[in-house]
């Protein structure tokens, strides 16, 4: 399938075929309304309320291991409840969410430069595909993964399959994240990484995982990629 659409649309990219991006963070403003819909969560059923730096810690996460890891005193019998209100809480305030400014110009630049362009998140399939529906995103990603239908990150299944799908070595594949869960998946995946430090976790932490930039401003990892990926 890669090599027929490859043909298609043109020559190999320079140096990455496949750039895949996390969701939540990274191409949309997204973190605080997350931080606030996980304490009204833990603060539903009883849970000592996360500050915000505990409750955007575990943005990137598959959703009830994120919440698990944010309400360590719920037990375990309570998730089902617990996931059940972040999601109350989320589909009150989704209309609030919107893509970073610069985001849709520079996935057009990277679709005219035949990248193959992904989406890894630690949301649900389903919340990727309301997502999708519901924005100017729709149709311009070639490939998606979600954790409930491989793994949650820092586990590399997601970037085997999408390498897979697309007949990609590691080496030509690049994860964009704003977390050090991207971070550390990609370097499990044995991929290249880019960290924005505009999302949910503090730039400082990136370091440890070696990304080869860290992007203050979309318009900075836009200006990057253009020069380098």
């Amino acid at each position: 399938m890669s090599a027929d659409v490859r043909s298609a649309r043109g020559a190999r990219p320079r140096r990455f075929d496949l750039i895949a991006f996390d969701w939540d963070g990274t191409l949309f403003d997204s973190t605080a309304i997350i931080v606030r819909c996980i304490q009204r969560a833990v603060a539903d059923v009883g849970g000592a309320v996360p500050s915000d730096e505990q409750a955007a810690y575990v943005i990137g996460l598959g959703l009830m291991q994120a919440l698990a890891h944010a309400a360590p005193d719920v037990p375990p019998e309570r998730y089902p409840e617990l996931g059940q209100r972040y999601r109350h809480h989320y589909l009150a305030l989704q209309d609030d969410i919107s893509l970073f400014q610069g985001v849709l110009p520079l996935l057009a630049d990277l679709r005219a430069r035949n990248h193959w362009l992904a989406v890894a998140t630690g949301k649900s399939r389903r919340g990727l595909d309301e997502a999708l529906r519901s924005s100017a995103l729709h149709g311009v990603f070639d490939g998606s993964r979600t954790a409930d239908e491989t793994a949650g990150k820092p586990h590399p299944r997601m970037l085997h399959e999408l390498m897979r799908e697309f007949g990609v070595e590691p080496e030509r594949t690049l994860m964009i994240g704003d977390t050090t869960h991207d971070l550390q998946m990609a370097a499990n995946a044995g991929c290249a990484a880019i960290g924005v430090s505009y999302g949910a976790h503090e730039p400082e932490a990136f370091d440890a995982h070696g990304p080869l930039h860290v992007a203050h401003s979309v318009r900075e990892l836009h200006d990057w990629l253009l020069v380098h990926a």
